[in-house]
């Protein structure tokens, strides 16, 4: 019998042909597969109740500490958890689900499911399965006590015996010896179950006979006349058959609930994960109804889209998409999209549900690499509104064969599963605090008492103006001619003589803080060859050039950030496809092409560029290092690495999405340890800690049609930790500068410019379209009075961070400061009254102890 396959184990890889693969937790324990996991589970006794308390009605009291208590039901599977100060009671599933009048058949089952698992059958197809159905309505369900919890451990699908289990052939001999140890009915049930064949003096199975009380007579009958599997696989091989006994499609799987101070914590070990290699798992969600709630309460979800977004309870939005989203975009090794992305990436790993006077905030700690984040109101499926997060574990594709000129698709799935455990903390507020500040607060110190964001930093704590980003642009590769030949060389757009001359100008306006982002200044240009080595482009003044800008930025009080790509790279010197490019699915190369402006698609006309495996990344790191280092460069930019996790399918070396977020997370630590201070673009959790700025972070949601409301969440988690802006204000969507100002003042943002130096022409015929308006001296005196704008009023705030933002009315918001300050944006066309001041359109106002 094959061996189904066990999943998720760190050190042991076991390759196999299709998906299913195992490898070591780090519980250490060894691999089990799903059938002899089936064999071995047993369903729990009923675990003894600690304590009790009325409010929580059928459920035993399992751990408490100073601010909870946790219950659990070890019938259904079903937790809560009672917040002792407050009296608040948090459900993992709801309590009245029985009488909800939506829900309807598996929708119904799934109101009193725990855990859900997506799997793949032979075709590739998607199947659903779930603790509820498939576990505790056939009593296949386990609890019991651990250290300040419970675990709860689930079989779903049950071990029966079927026809397959029965020998496919008997010899008449045996058939004769087994019917002479039956009585007349199970002489009769042999009987019916196998057909003579004289001519072979054999018997053949009956399978069309073999269904129902037919086939549970045949199964008794050779129990009761004591065959054995011994005796099954001896006549087997006396009649020259191979007789394989599928494997029961058996899956297992576990939560462990844990109280941590104020959290609940629910853990989905990779150890007790198991499934048959012939039905790969997809994924798994988790607690989806965790929080939920019904039609009377009032509230909001939460959703990281961006810098966040709420979806107010009930709104009535059905006809709309439910919201889903994976954690830090997509993998680019298995999305290819060929439209261009529309939708702001989810840079925090949470979650939450905000109702009157509670709320719970979700921190996915363990898996976030491979989370999705799920999210719908009430009305669609059943009546509740709920938010929760699922896990990849494997992933597939279709590859297509083509054999004697006929094609056709079949599936092809990730060699191993994820390597980690799945963990979600649920921290629950109350008062105050039941809200999105009290939740950014409250993870905002979560990431500082675990080094998720960097210390105080002694230079930004003298700083009294806010930063001016400003990205130059040394040179782009471009296509030209000579006497009628085409070539490819360096276009320069801006030399380092030149970018003086810039700054020059940007200081005598009165420009400040000036932290330069100098992009395509070497291997090659904007579109630079890979990182192996270090060498300054000539065609902007070349190694010379960079070190007088370095001492002149130094001189003039400029940060200077080299900006570079490690993690996207293009064809060239030191970089092969074949080699170096992480392979998908299907083992090709993965390949981005460039995006066509007025088409919004891929062009394939075009070179592509290609995802870097993640194993060159350490290599890419120190070759950085030590080039920079002879320049003296106190900072460096970072293009990609705080801001893409891919894969890397490559056969018997697959990286996974988990292991890359550690591969990103060290070439940050090294590039932090030699000193340097750090620009990330995008800025994801994980590259929190070790970054000094972020460019380009999010200062929007998508504003997809289920959501209500944007929120600066992700601003009032890092501000005042790390300096950030959006996208550079002359190549963003905005067409009027006051909006950018307001949403500035808003989100606490700096300020942000691409330039050339050269005119705009110089960048026509290339594939840098999208560079069409960034000659400096069109925007210089705008940024100029731009900055003076934002810096007069942000000044007063500077390091300060958010402490609350609330809407006060359709187009105008309150952002409060960390020292009690408070700014009004008015986003409106016409003027509006806020507690007694009028508010100009498309202006603001401040107030508070710094005002």
């Amino acid at each position: 019998m094959r061996k189904a396959r066990h999943v998720l184990l760190a050190a042991i890889l076991l390759a196999g042909i299709a998906a299913a693969g195992c490898s070591d937790s780090r519980s250490g324990n060894p691999s089990q597969g799903a059938a002899e996991a089936a064999v071995a589970f047993t369903p729990g006794k009923p675990i003894r109740a600690s304590f009790s308390d009325p409010r929580v009605e059928g459920m035993k009291g399992v751990a408490e500490n100073e601010r909870l208590r946790l219950f659990a039901d070890d019938q259904t599977g079903a937790i809560a958890v009672l917040h002792k100060q407050s009296g608040e009671i948090w459900y993992s599933n709801p309590p009245d689900r029985d009488s909800d009048p939506l829900a309807a058949g598996v929708n119904k089952d799934l109101l009193s499911a725990q855990l859900k698992i997506d799997f793949y059958n032979h075709f590739g197809q998607l199947n659903s399965i779930d603790s509820y159905t498939d576990s505790v309505v056939h009593k296949q369900i386990k609890a019991e006590p651990i250290p300040s919890g419970v675990r709860v451990t689930y079989q779903f699908g049950k071990a029966e015996k079927s026809a397959d289990d029965l020998p496919v052939k008997l010899s008449k001999a045996r058939f004769e010896e087994l019917s002479g140890k039956l009585d007349n009915t199970g002489k009769r049930a042999l009987t019916i179950a196998y057909k003579e064949d004289a001519e072979q003096s054999v018997y053949e199975r009956n399978d069309s006979a073999l269904q129902g009380l037919q086939l549970e007579r045949a199964i008794k009958a050779l129990e009761d006349a004591g065959y054995t599997e011994e005796d099954r696989k001896k006549d087997m091989a006396e009649l020259h058959l191979d007789q394989t006994k599928p494997e029961p499609r058996i899956f297992l799987a576990s939560i462990e609930y844990t109280l941590d101070a104020g959290s609940l914590v629910a853990t989905v070990p990779a150890s007790g994960i198991h499934y048959p290699s012939d039905y790969p798992v997809y994924s798994i969600s988790l607690l989806s109804y965790f929080g939920a709630e019904g039609k009377g309460t009032k509230g909001s979800l939460f959703v990281p889209d961006g810098s966040g977004a709420l979806i107010h309870y009930h709104n009535g939005k059905t006809e709309y998409p439910a919201y889903q989203q994976p954690v830090y975009g997509s993998d680019l090794t298995i999305e290819r999209t060929e439209d261009a992305a529309r939708e702001e990436t989810v840079r925090l790993p949470v979650f939450g549900s905000i109702r009157e006077g509670a709320a719970f905030l979700g921190i996915i700690e363990e898996g976030a690499p491979a989370a999705v984040i799920h999210a719908d109101v009430g009305g669609r499926l059943n009546s509740y509104n709920y938010v929760y997060p699922s896990f990849y574990v494997i992933r597939k594709d279709q590859v297509t064969l083509d054999a004697n000129g006929q094609q056709r698709s079949v599936p092809k799935f990730q060699e191993d599963p994820m390597k980690t455990d799945f963990t979600v903390r649920y921290a629950f507020l109350t008062g105050t605090d039941a809200s999105h500040a009290g939740m950014a607060k409250f993870y905002r110190q979560y990431l500082i008492d675990r080094g998720g964001l960097p210390g105080p930093n002694a230079d930004r704590g003298r700083e009294q103006d806010v930063p001016f980003y400003l990205q130059l642009i040394g040179s782009i590769d471009k296509k030209k001619r000579a006497i009628g030949i085409p070539y490819r060389a360096l276009e320069p757009l801006t030399t380092f003589d030149q970018a003086q001359t810039i700054v020059t100008q940007a200081l005598q306006r009165d420009i400040r803080n000036i932290r330069l982002q100098y992009a395509g200044w070497f291997n090659g240009g904007l579109n630079h060859r890979v990182p192996n080595r270090v060498s300054v482009d000539e065609a902007i003044g070349g190694s010379r050039g960079l070190i007088d800008f370095v001492s002149f930025a130094r001189d003039k009080g400029i940060g200077f950030y080299p900006d570079a790509s490690i993690l996207t790279v293009h064809t060239g010197k030191g970089f092969k496809e074949s080699k170096d490019a992480s392979r998908t699915l299907r083992s090709v190369p993965a390949e981005l092409y460039p995006l066509d402006l007025a088409l919004n698609r891929r062009d394939r006309s075009r070179s592509p560029s290609y995802v870097a495996s993640p194993r060159l990344v350490s290599g890419y790191a120190d070759a950085l290092l030590k080039g920079l280092g002879r320049y003296r460069s106190e900072a460096i930019s970072l293009r990609d690495l705080a801001d893409q996790l891919n894969s890397d399918f490559r056969k018997r070396k697959q990286i996974d999405r988990t292991e890359s977020e550690r591969i990103s997370i060290e070439a940050l630590r090294k590039m932090q340890d030699e000193g340097l201070k750090i620009m990330g673009n995008g800025g994801n959790a994980y590259a929190l800690p070790y970054l000094t700025d972020i460019t380009n972070a999010p200062m929007s949601g998508s504003r997809f049609k289920l959501e209500d409301e944007e929120i600066p969440f992700y601003q009032m988690v890092v501000r005042g930790f790390i300096d950030y802006t959006g996208a550079p204000y002359n190549l963003s969507a905005y067409t009027d500068v006051r909006q950018y100002v307001l949403k500035c003042l808003e989100y606490g943002s700096g300020v942000y410019f691409a330039w050339i130096y050269e005119p705009n022409h110089r960048v026509k015929d290339s594939d840098f379209n999208d560079l069409y308006a960034v000659h400096y001296a069109q925007w210089l005196d705008q940024a100029a009075d731009v900055y003076r704008e934002v810096n007069g009023v942000l000044r007063n705030v500077r390091n300060e961070p958010i402490v609350a933002h609330e809407k006060l009315r359709e187009g105008a918001f309150r952002t409060v400061y960390g020292n009690g300050a408070y700014i009004i944006v008015n986003y409106n066309r016409f003027p509006i009254q806020v507690d007694g001041k009028r508010i100009e359109a498309e202006s603001y106002a401040t107030g508070g102890e710094a005002s």
